[in-house]
């Protein structure tokens, strides 16, 4: 399974595809689809689909996308539209928060988990602690 890392932030991606990397390990394809092609914040359905069509390229059963917010989603629906039928059903979109949703995905996918279990993985990042204990 691949993950494919889309935010409005072409450096946040970044930095998110390395950790990714770091914990998932490099046999997970990680594909990027962060800023805009000319430089600046914001996101693109051309660059959101050829980062999923990457992915499903790479040898990858399938791929999980992962998401920031706002315009990403629009730009997202956009990208799906452009795909064939059976590009598209290998397609999951996580409702997840981008890092921790990444993670997670991440290193369920390094496992050789399917499809489904990676995007459920991704929901469990209510399982990750951020306060600290009282």
């Amino acid at each position: 399974m691949g993950l494919v890392l889309v935010s409005h932030s072409e450096q946040l991606v970044a930095g998110l595809g390395a950790i990714v990397a770091q914990f998932g390990g490099s046999e997970v394809p990680v594909a990027l689809a962060g800023g805009t092609e000319d430089g600046r914040i914001g996101t693109t359905a051309p660059r959101i689909e050829s980062a999923i069509r990457s992915v499903l390229a790479d040898g990858a059963e399938g791929a999980v996308v992962l998401l920031d917010f706002g315009s990403a989603l629009l730009s997202l629906e956009v990208a799906l539209e452009m795909l064939e039928p059976e590009d598209r059903a290998r397609v999951r979109v996580s409702d997840a928060p981008l890092v921790e949703g990444a993670f997670l995905a991440g290193v369920q996918a390094s496992t050789g988990a399917s499809l489904d279990d990676v995007a459920e993985a991704a929901r469990g990042w209510q399982s990750l602690p951020k306060v600290p204990e009282a």
